[in-house]
């Protein structure tokens, strides 16, 4: 079963194979699948085409894949263009929700092995 350009996992359960969508959580998977009157634990494997068209037609009300992404990266360029200081952080690539950064955030900023202490390296031993 594809939607919106992405295969659906065929052995998983219809509320984890959802999830697949960018943009599509659990919670969000859990209210299509009641909308469309279709049982969480099915497979996408087993559902027929009516079931199919159902889900797209559902999918259709939301922001999904491209459409959210382009969303998403419009709202961070306008956050740098008016040079506010969250927008400052994503430009550096620095965490922009308050966390700190002397350590931890490695994610953000490269897991780039750092030198301990005053960074220096170690005379040789004779």
């Amino acid at each position: 079963m594809r939607i919106s350009g992405i295969t659906l996992p065929e052995n998983k359960r219809m509320e984890i194979a959802l999830t697949a969508v960018f943009g599509v959580g659990r919670p969000k998977a859990k209210y299509i699948l009641d909308k469309a009157g279709i049982d969480h634990g099915a497979k996408p494997k087993d559902l027929n085409t009516e079931d199919e068209n159902k889900i797209r037609k559902i999918l259709e009300e939301f922001p999904i894949e491209a459409d959210l992404k382009r969303e998403v990266s419009g709202n961070i360029k306008r956050l740098k263009d008016i040079q506010s200081y969250r927008g400052s952080r994503h430009s550096k690539n620095l965490p922009s929700r308050g966390q700190r950064s002397k350590t931890n955030s490695r994610t953000r900023r490269g897991n780039v092995r750092r030198t301990m202490g005053s960074g220096r390296k170690s005379a040789d031993k004779k």
